[in-house]
């Protein structure tokens, strides 16, 4: 067995370099004017061109067919179309330079599966090139130029020249065989890069609000989603650790803690201590001046200041820590103060390649495009959070060798994050072609007034606040639908900790990241429409169909093994469809970082589910006794495949789905 994978893997490497050999030379060919070449000369290339272009693509169908036969991926039925149509339209129109491969799920039935709209921009480009040539005669030469594959049963082209795509129903059984025998695997992953997501990024001595619950949410659920990928991701927690403040809060220290060196301080309420320090700051000038005096030893690194800023830092986290506890949050803490000692290289770097401008004494860049400079020194000498920030890119390119970065921080500083990333292209630190940099913006949490969430009294929402009523509201509702009566106590716990949780997460989730959203308990706890309330139900109702009917999880694996899917009703088939379209969705959210359409796609599938459930009997009764007459297997192991891919669902979300509700 280790022979036949040792030779299938050498065998896929060796088409892997000759599919790079052969998009290097059709991009030497792409150039007539390097090659000095005469007409006829000219016209061989282009034949040529041509041939590889076609060997290309009959190299990459042949390996993307044989990693999903031999491995134990789930095919992206999308991707694969449009190879399959990518080749075609190759092949009837080899001069058209890059043609659209448009392939989409069809939204009605009647129509297919799939479509391919790509005739209709071909007639558009060729139309500029002065070549009049209607879609559907395009259409029809594309048609004529798909090559053998195994998923395609028969197209019909419609309308102006829309391509309907018929899948073969074998074909989507052995898929979902494949994942019912193997589990849901991501597809194959051509490279494994490293990705940094920056998210969280709280502000030592101060409170966790509701403010830090997206940026929390969205970026452990884009990490849930690089890992399972197979990408090695580094989640990393840029805490506001340093600074004039600690200056104020050491002084504090000294003054209400004397002996804080030898006896641990009982702070117990920090964000108490931190507007008292901040109000002896602003009315008291002496304190004033030796919290300046406690930030220029903290700078030095003194000892004792360096251990009153620890024990400071130490309170914050352990408060963190709990809330990243409810949240089953996994992050490494690495603020601003990690990055003090890169700063001083930062600047000369900057210098020394003439980029720095001198402004009534601040030092500044000024990125091409940009119309803000960044101050990288203060007129006092001091560094910025522009500093801090170039000083991290640097390091998370350079030492931590990253691929991918992303920011997730609010929208507000969309801004700031573009003329970094602008500064450090401009100083040759990254190629945006070869490292994908990228700022994942959210909007802001809205109260049910529309208005900026606030406690009634105008203060921000404190986050465990917020946690601990999601808790008790959980907990209402489940005795409210009499679960309290039917689960043990031990299950009522995970239950509401399942959904007090998992509906906060997936309110903000399931909302265009990009868009304010309005927070509201009552919608997000209705087991109605698009809510983790609902789905959670309807998982927990998949998951019970085996259960109630007595079938062994023994009986189901082994059916996996050796009963075909049907998908002979409409509903089995809408069904299969659906399950199989999440590797597409992956594909669209590593792409936009957009996650809700991944709650978009997990409350279709909970829809679609239904519809089958009501239309088709996975287990038939005995009207009179009840008892189990009839398992319909194949329809079981439908059941099982959905559930499957929800979980998996529910995993990148960061949602825990209990078995019992």
């Amino acid at each position: 067995m280790g022979d036949l994978v040792a030779e299938h893997t050498s065998r896929l490497q060796r088409q892997e370099r000759e599919i790079k050999l052969l998009q290097d030379e059709i991009e030497r060919l792409r150039d007539p004017q390097q090659l000095n070449c005469t007409s006829s000369q000219l016209d061989v290339l282009r034949e040529e061109n041509s041939r590889l272009k076609y060997r290309l693509n009959i190299l990459k169908t042949s390996l993307q067919e044989e990693m999903c036969q031999n491995g134990k991926t789930m095919l992206n039925i999308n991707q694969r179309l449009q190879q399959i149509f990518g080749e075609a339209i190759s092949t009837a129109y080899p001069d058209l330079e890059n043609p659209p491969h448009a392939v989409t799920p069809n939204q009605q039935a009647k129509f297919g599966d799939y479509q391919c709209n790509s005739a209709m921009a071909m007639s558009q480009m060729m139309k500029a090139k002065g070549q009049k040539v209607s879609p559907r005669e395009i259409a029809e030469k594309i048609v004529q130029s798909i090559p053998n594959n195994e998923l395609i049963e028969r197209t019909e082209i419609a309308g102006p020249g829309f391509i309907n795509i018929h899948l073969k129903r074998m074909f989507v059984s052995k898929l979902l065989s494949n994942l019912l025998v193997n589990g849901v695997q991501p597809p194959p992953l051509e490279k494994k890069k490293k990705v940094i997501v920056d998210f969280s990024s709280p502000n030592i001595a101060k409170e966790m609000h509701v403010g830090h619950l997206r940026s929390t949410i969205i970026g452990d659920s884009m990490c849930r989603l690089f890992e399972f990928l197979g990408y090695e991701v580094l989640r990393l927690n840029h805490v506001g650790d340093w600074g004039t403040q600690f200056g104020m809060l050491i002084a504090h220290l000294q003054d209400k803690f004397p002996n804080y060196l030898s006896v641990s301080p009982p702070i117990g309420d920090l964000q108490a201590f931190y507007k008292e320090s901040k109000k002896r700051f602003d009315e008291d000038e002496e304190f004033k001046k030796r919290a300046y005096q406690c930030v220029v030893k903290l700078q030095s690194k003194e000892p004792d200041f360096i251990k009153g800023w620890n024990l400071i830092c130490d309170v914050s986290r352990n408060e963190f820590q709990k809330i990243y506890n409810c949240l089953e949050i996994r992050i490494e803490e690495r603020g601003e103060s990690y990055y003090q000692d890169m700063m001083t290289v930062v600047v000369k770097e900057f210098e020394e390649k003439g980029l720095v401008e001198l402004d009534e004494g601040r030092k500044i860049v000024f990125a091409p495009g940009q119309s803000i400079p960044l101050t990288i020194v203060k007129s006092d000498g001091g560094y910025t959070y522009d500093t801090s920030d170039l000083a991290a890119i640097k390091n998370r390119l350079f030492d931590e060798k990253a691929d991918i970065i992303i920011y997730v921080t609010d929208s507000g500083q969309a801004m700031h994050f573009q003329v970094v990333f602008a500064a450090a292209q401009l100083i040759g630190w990254y190629d945006p072609k070869v490292t994908r940099v990228e700022h994942a913006g959210f909007g802001v949490v809205l109260g049910e007034d529309k208005k900026k969430f606030k406690t009634r009294s105008g203060d921000t929402v404190r986050l465990m606040d917020l946690l601990e009523e999601g808790l008790k509201r959980s907990m209402d509702k489940l005795k409210e639908k009499e679960r309290d009566k039917v689960l043990t106590p031990e299950e009522l716990v995970k239950a509401q900790r399942a959904v007090a949780f998992g509906c906060i997460k997936y309110a903000d989730l399931s909302h265009n990241r990009i868009n304010d959203y309005v927070f509201s308990f009552d919608k997000m706890l209705d087991d109605r429409g698009n809510t983790a309330a609902y789905l959670l139900y309807a998982f927990t109702r998949i998951r019970s169909i085996a259960r109630l009917a007595n079938i062994q999880e023994a009986v189901l694996r082994k059916a996996a093994e050796t009963t075909e899917v049907l998908l002979d009703h409409e509903k089995e088939w809408k069904l299969g469809k659906c399950i199989l379209r999440f590797p597409e969705i992956l594909q669209k959210i590593t792409d936009d970082l957009l996650l809700h359409t991944l709650c978009d796609y997990l409350y279709e599938l909970a829809t679609t589910f239904t519809e089958f459930y009501d239309s088709c009997y996975c287990v038939e009764k005995d009207r009179q006794t009840g008892e189990v007459v009839k398992v319909n297997m194949w329809r079981m192991l439908l059941c099982e495949a959905t559930a499957a891919v929800m979980a998996k669902g529910f995993d990148i979300l960061g949602i825990n789905p209990v078995q019992r509700m």
